[in-house]
């Protein structure tokens, strides 16, 4: 099945894409996406060669719902803060967050979800790897926010990333 299927989540993605960049689900645009997602994993099979091994199952669905509730969440919170809340009361501030994750593509997927969250944006990653430049709109206790994200989305990345 891995010789077929050498990157199952690029191939389910590449199909769902290529249905949502079509507009409808028919047969012939199944079929024409299924066909791209086997070929071109395989064709790119060459420039993946230390794929990061992933755990799909309960792991990584939790932590999608986990995100997903937080960014809403997070919209209503932002809103809140631009109406009800005078600027000079803002307590904007740049946090430096340890990364313990090791691989490049599990602190990619942190940075993400903290720039996909609102009020919340990454700006840089360490060249080592090991800090993660963050950028908050209201923080009222910076260690705490820090502790927020590892436990919030970094720990829960460490059991998606084995």
């Amino acid at each position: 099945m891995r010789h077929l299927l050498p990157h199952p989540g690029l191939s389910a993605m590449l199909l769902i894409v290529w249905l949502l960049m079509a507009n409808s689900i028919t047969v012939g645009g199944v079929v024409l996406g299924g066909v791209l997602a086997l070929i071109l994993p395989k064709f790119t099979q060459p420039f993946w060669p230390d794929r990061p091994r992933m755990r799909f199952g309960r792991p990584f669905f939790g932590y999608l719902a986990i995100v997903l509730l937080d960014i809403v969440v997070a919209n209503f919170q932002v809103a809140w803060l631009i109406l009800f809340r005078r600027n000079r009361d803002l307590r904007a501030r740049w946090l430096v967050v340890p990364v313990e994750l090791t691989t490049p593509e599990a602190i990619t997927m942190l940075a993400g979800t903290i720039s996909l969250t609102p009020g919340t944006v990454s700006s840089d990653v360490s060249a080592d790897g090991r800090f993660l430049l963050v950028h908050a709109l209201d923080v009222a206790d910076e260690a705490a926010e820090v502790a927020r994200i590892k436990t919030r989305y970094e720990a829960r990345l460490q059991r998606i990333f084995l």
